[in-house]
């Protein structure tokens, strides 16, 4: 099942998407919900971000060839973490399918994509085990971890590096039926492919992370985990446009702006 949130009217609602059609829900997938009202094309409904977490969590360096290059671009040894690496991220960064991403006029040229998948939690929990860790995930959305790697370097965190108004897409929708060892992400900038990965192929797997993450820390429905990205990316520019595609979710879609400059 796909879950989408969607404006009505000003009013944020969830919807299931069949086909090319939403239908509206009274309710939403965290809780009791039931179809009301009459289905609406997909192609013209304002989509929302899928859920609004209450916290939004995040990976570090949870993809082998990420870590090596981002270590050469930095001139330091590529030190693979031994453990799940949990942060934080800001939810006023986060913008819905089809919004655009815009990069501060101070920035350098090096804001790049980072592709992940985004585990949505359905439930709450707490002393998950491998067994039963996968039994408080509601689905699967898309993220963008847009990222200005000259601030990554020089601040002391990622306040604004990765934490900037519109540097976290997330989108379409929540898919509820995923296999995650089938999953393979795509990115595209501008129509050209430029990675392509298998998305399971972690550190450490969305398993490892609630088990340890629930060891200390509450889950609550809607929350969030981004679960990090592979490769190296390119720079975005003005006028550029990012896909982001995980086979079996959906393509996460977002233009490019540089502030103060024309769009």
């Amino acid at each position: 099942m796909r879950w989408a949130r969607f404006d009505d009217g000003g009013t944020a609602r969830y919807a299931i998407v069949e086909g090319d059609n939403l239908s509206p829900v009274h309710g939403s997938p965290f809780g009791e919900w039931e179809r009301a009202g009459a289905a609406r094309r997909l192609a013209e409904t304002k989509l929302l971000i899928p859920v609004v977490p209450p916290t939004f969590y995040a990976c570090g360096l949870n993809y082998a060839e990420h870590i090596r290059a981002v270590a050469a671009r930095v001139g330091q040894p590529a030190n693979l973490p031994d453990k799940p690496d949990v942060g934080y991220r800001a939810n006023n960064s986060l913008i819905a399918h089809g919004e655009t991403i815009v990069i501060p006029a101070d920035a350098t040229d090096a804001v790049q994509y980072e592709a992940e998948l985004v585990v949505v939690i359905g439930r709450q929990a707490k002393h998950l085990t491998r067994e039963t860790a996968l039994d408080c995930v509601l689905g699967y959305t898309i993220g963008n971890d847009v990222s200005e790697r000259t601030w990554q370097k020089s601040d002391r965190t990622l306040w604004r590096a990765k934490n900037t108004d519109t540097f976290a897409p997330m989108g379409p929708w929540i898919e509820t039926d995923v296999h995650l060892d089938s999953l393979v992400t795509r990115v595209r900038l501008n129509g050209r492919e430029v990675i392509s990965f298998a998305t399971n192929h972690m550190l450490f797997g969305v398993v490892d992370f609630l088990v340890a993450m629930s060891r200390y820390c509450t889950l609550y429905p809607g929350d969030v985990l981004w679960m990090g990205t592979e490769g190296a990316a390119e720079n975005m520019r003005h006028g550029d446009v990012c896909e982001i595609e995980i086979a079996g979710i959906g393509t996460l879609f977002n233009p490019v702006v540089r502030e103060g400059m024309n769009r």
